[in-house]
């Protein structure tokens, strides 16, 4: 549960590198390469005094293990998105850690479960036991957290007023001791920021023909631990579902963007970068020997 602790939105990935993504349809689920879609960006939600948590998809709806078969001669049973009437335990799942990833147990002890294999099977997602070996890293998903929940304002108790003065100086002390500590720890965050960790902090938006992007589109990011243009644009096409693309920055006087070809910045600064289609318009004047940088 410590994995969602701070979690207000996160993207699950499966064992086959794919996100569980919500389908358009508003109603069934599946798994793609697509990270970068709002489809693959689950909010969470606590179930108090409980370890279960639910998880609601772009449109509204919970993730719920259904009673439905899947298919025919498969254990498998459906999982869907829905807005049940009452919030029951087909909508919770108990997240329990296997070092640095997660299954997810509904109330029943099913694990929701990416399928491999040929279609129809193939990218579908069901709940179920795993019996074969072969199957057991299918239960297994990487959490990453796309928002985090912000920290509640600390109140104050009140005191009598012989007392006020020495208790307030005392809860001042120890909340800028509190404060001191939190800068100095690992686990300290800026809001809208991922937290500190080892490697630079990459925020990335998806560029159309012409390398434009949407303006009321939200960045992603990633904490990212490589050190050459090549890994990076590797990572981006884990992220993006995209194949063949170019990285790009954009230049701070004019706004125009140029490919990253060399080297990324030193020091592991944040960086934030466009990604383009090496078919799109943008691309190919990159290619053209009088193209500004």
């Amino acid at each position: 549960m410590e994995l969602f602790h701070r979690a207000k939105t996160i993207r699950l990935r499966s064992h086959h590198d794919k996100y569980l993504l919500a389908d358009d349809d508003g109603e069934s689920v599946n798994q793609e390469r697509k990270g970068a879609s709002k489809r693959a960006r689950w909010s969470v939600e606590f179930v108090e005094d409980s370890n279960v948590l639910r998880l609601c998809s772009c449109y509204g709806k919970y993730l719920t293990a259904s009673n439905s078969q899947f298919l025919l001669g498969v254990t498998g049973k459906k999982v869907i998105q829905t807005i049940p009437k009452r919030l029951d335990s087909s909508v919770e799942w108990e997240p329990i850690r296997e070092g640095s990833l997660v299954r997810l147990r509904t109330r029943y002890g099913h694990f929701l479960r990416a399928n491999g294999g040929l279609p129809p099977l193939r990218n579908s997602i069901t709940h179920d036991i795993p019996h074969r070996t072969s199957h057991k890293d299918w239960v297994l998903w990487e959490v990453d957290i796309v928002e985090f929940q912000v920290d509640p304002p600390r109140q104050l108790p009140l005191v009598d007023s012989q007392a006020s003065e020495a208790a307030l100086g005392l809860m001042t002390s120890e909340m800028m001791s509190t404060n001191i500590s939190k800068l100095k720890s690992s686990d300290s965050f800026t809001i809208g920021s991922p937290p500190k960790t080892d490697g630079r902090s990459i925020y990335f938006m998806i560029g159309d023909d012409r390398g434009n992007v949407d303006n009321d589109s939200e960045e992603l990011f990633f904490t990212f631990k490589g050190a050459s243009v090549e890994e990076l644009t590797h990572k981006l096409v884990e992220e993006t579902g995209l194949e063949d693309i170019v990285v790009c920055s954009r230049n701070p006087l004019n706004g125009m963007l140029y490919p990253l070809r060399l080297h990324l910045p030193p020091n592991n600064v944040t960086m934030h970068i466009v990604v383009v289609r090496s078919s799109s318009e943008v691309a190919k004047g990159f290619e053209e020997p009088d193209s500004p940088p």
